[in-house]
């Protein structure tokens, strides 16, 4: 059969936009790789490591082409070369930066997709070229501020807005200079802030930064203490942050582990750190996120006995004592609510929908109080009445937030942002349901307007959208006779055949499509809850109803007295004294579930040990450098080595034995590093010892394998 072929006439050109390219990448091209060194600013990193990504990543990728394709060879490159000589601690803190700029930048989509994927890729392989312990170093690692030259005290929470604001934005989000009381911004202000700030420092790339307005005014300074896991949430790395490595991290904070405050004093001041039982202030304890939820759980099962008890009551004429006890707990839960939004800033504290539910309990609480107040002093009864149906209105939120703590599940958890995506998507297709439902009403209410209200037409049509469509029927006889049958039956066909399968189609697919990723979601807003709970810059955090207490004391007294040392300790001095009973509780609960393991602050995580994250002992560094170059010169020379050999077998086992060794030689960083903390050896020493057997197991093995090959090749030789 012959093929006929159009041709396109020589003059016409093509008016259509040309299509985007697919992934092919000029592999004769080679990137020069960055060069940094530990003395580098913050904004010289995110400035080498943009130009390298700029000059890798110059054609739309996906992100599972950049991670299992020749479309991320320069990202392995660059990888191994961080691994090999970047010692700079706030590296994992610019790659997550650029991601998050690359990310929400609107110009060629694609392409600036392909390289916010490209950092966050980066970013967590690097992790995997590090110890445990030195990961938590990298992620927990703070950008300083350069221009901040007076010492970081503590701060208090009725000391100055800014300073009690939560490191995972409001720190960052404020100028770095000028008078100690700053103001803090907007959401959309912050988000601005941080996307120009990125986007000046990337525009400048290939500019001079000497001189001139680039020393008047630091790019980077709104991304000042913030560490890698809050950048990472910023920037929505949801990949990053559901890796293992960065998972144990965030576990760790979770459970107390690593803790940001080692004691409760007028000079303290805020570092990350591993938790030691035995030189750690009692009272730290009450910043774990564990015993937060724990409390926030027992609080919320107070507040609806409260609730159904004034329920119950129900005293129309007068406020009685139980209701006075609702009024307090509701006012403390308003400002722990506020307290919190403040700290993480609307960005984040809308992340999480349980804090849409605490926004509605708080609007429903408040509209309850003022009718009621109002009804008893003008003695409505109709007003009374009306609050108390108000107040009923609580249960819808009250009740599925004290079962809230289900959703730390990974199985309530990872279903949560299904349903979340799920609605997103029912609210846009209810937008095309309510044009379509207004053209008929509208249509209808004239056809039977003899016969039908508006209100019985509003009722009928959404009967039949609920799949009785057999109202529909009823009402073709009170509508025109020629025009009323063919449209209703048109719009009983469209309501339910069309649109409500529609419907569940689409919502099926949402499903499946967020299903796949509910996993990232789910580890995503228990991180964003975990950071959340537990970096906050405030001292002294007090749990409600606690908190009303210590705002009728200290904010009266801030009106006339100096926000010094004395003010610090007596806040300090009053959440001990109220708090004591729940520290009471957790140090027994403590002492029961650890028991004599509680020396072994640093077994959960392998590596170099030192007391404060964020900086390590020179030793221990200098001694991990020189082991990880040594490991890749020797696997390099044995490489090399066993290139002319053909069994793959011999391959395989000789990289068997190099892992080996280095699992030996981190066995023995650790047996070394336990002594200087003065730690047991013993489990140390067995692990050393079977290690150095399959080593030895696998170099026999290695050599027969050699022996036999050679004879092998002889004898084909000789043939």
């Amino acid at each position: 059969m012959p093929i006929r072929v159009k041709s396109r006439p020589q003059g016409v050109q093509r008016t259509e936009s040309l299509r985007t390219p697919s992934p092919r990448h000029k592999f004769g091209f080679v990137a020069e790789l960055p060069d940094i060194s530990e003395e580098d600013s913050f904004r010289d990193v995110v400035k080498k490591l943009s130009v390298y990504i700029a000059d890798t990543v110059v054609l739309p990728s996906t992100f599972e082409q950049l991670r299992t394709t020749a479309a991320g060879d320069g990202l392995r490159a660059l990888v191994d070369h961080l691994g090999r000589t970047c010692t700079h601690p706030a590296i994992v803190n610019a790659l997550l930066a650029l991601k998050w700029h690359y990310g929400t930048s609107v110009e060629d989509k694609g392409l600036m997709d392909a390289r916010a994927n490209a950092c966050e890729i980066v970013a967590w392989r690097f992790l995997t070229h590090l110890s445990e312990r030195e990961a938590v170093d990298y992620c927990l690692y703070e950008i300083p501020d350069p221009k901040d030259v007076e010492s970081h005290s503590p701060t208090d929470e009725e000391e100055g807005e800014v300073d009690e604001h939560s490191a995972l934005l409001a720190q960052a989000l404020h100028s770095s200079v000028g008078s100690s009381r700053r103001t803090p911004h907007s959401a959309s202000t912050k988000r601005n802030l941080l996307l120009s700030s990125i986007s000046r420092l990337t525009m400048s790339m290939t500019g001079d930064d000497e001189g001139g307005e680039g020393e008047e005014e630091d790019p980077t300074a709104n991304f000042t203490n913030l560490n890698a896991l809050e950048i990472a949430a910023i920037a929505d790395a949801k990949r990053f942050l559901s890796q293992a490595v960065v998972q144990k991290i965030i576990t760790g904070i979770w459970e107390g582990s690593i803790i940001f405050w080692k004691d409760l004093s007028v000079h303290s001041e805020k570092k990350p750190q591993f938790y030691n039982p035995s030189t750690a202030d009692p009272f730290s304890r009450l910043r774990v996120p564990k015993y937060l939820k724990s409390f926030e759980v027992l609080f919320f099962l107070t507040f609806l006995g409260l609730y159904y008890g004034v329920l119950v009551e129900r005293d129309p004429t007068r406020i009685t004592p139980l209701e006075i006890f609702l009024y307090i707990w509701f006012a403390a839960f308003a400002l722990d609510e506020l307290s919190e939004w403040i700290d993480a800033g609307s960005i984040f504290y809308a992340t999480d929908i349980w804090n849409v539910f605490d926004m509605a309990m708080i609007a429903i609480g408040a509209t309850f109080v003022g009718l009621r107040i109002v009804g008893l002093e003008t003695h409505n009864e109709e007003m009374v009445n009306l609050s108390f149906n108000v107040l009923a209105l609580e249960a819808l939120f009250m009740v599925p937030r004290v079962f809230s703590i289900l959703s730390l599940s990974p199985y309530w958890g990872t279903l949560i942002p299904c349903l979340k995506e799920m609605g997103k998507d029912f609210i846009k297709f209810m937008v095309l349901v309510v044009v379509i439902y207004c053209g008929f009403l509208t249509t209808f209410s004239l056809l039977g307007r003899e016969h039908l209200s508006l209100h019985d037409m509003v009722m009928s049509l959404t009967k039949i959208f609920f799949g009785s469509s057999f109202v529909g029927f009823d009402l073709i006889p009170k509508m025109d006779t020629l025009l009323g049958p063919p449209l209703m039956i048109i719009f009983i066909t469209l309501s339910s055949i069309l649109l409500t399968g529609s419907l569940t189609g689409m919502l099926s697919n949402s499903f499946s499509r967020v299903i796949t990723h509910a996993r990232e979601e789910y580890l995503y807003v228990y991180s964003v809850y975990v950071l959340e709970a537990s970096t906050s810059n405030r001292l002294t955090h007090f749990y409600p109803p606690f908190n009303l207490l210590a705002v009728l004391i200290f904010r009266p007294l801030r009106l006339f007295l100096p926000s010094d040392n004395k003010f610090r300790a007596a806040r300090i001095l009053l959440l001990k004294a109220t708090h004591l009973p729940i520290v009471a509780v957790i140090e027994f609960y403590e002492w029961l579930t650890i028991g004599s393991s509680k020396g072994t602050q640093y077994s959960g995580f392998r590596g170099p040990r030192q007391a404060v994250i964020g900086s390590p002992h020179p030793a221990a560094a200098k001694r991990f450098a020189q082991a990880r170059l040594s490991n890749n010169s020797l696997r390099a020379d044995n490489n090399n080595h066993l290139s002319q050999l053909r069994p793959p077998a011999i391959t395989a086992i000789s990289e068997g034995a190099i892992a080996g060794r280095r699992a030996q030689q981190q066995a023995v960083d650790e047996a070394v590093e336990g002594r200087a903390f003065g730690q047991h050896e013993g489990d140390v020493e067995a692990r050393i010892a079977d290690l150095t057997a399959k080593i030895d197991r696998l170099t026999e093995l290695v050599l027969t394998l050699q022996t036999q090959s050679s004879t092998t090749l002889g004898n084909v030789g000789v043939a």
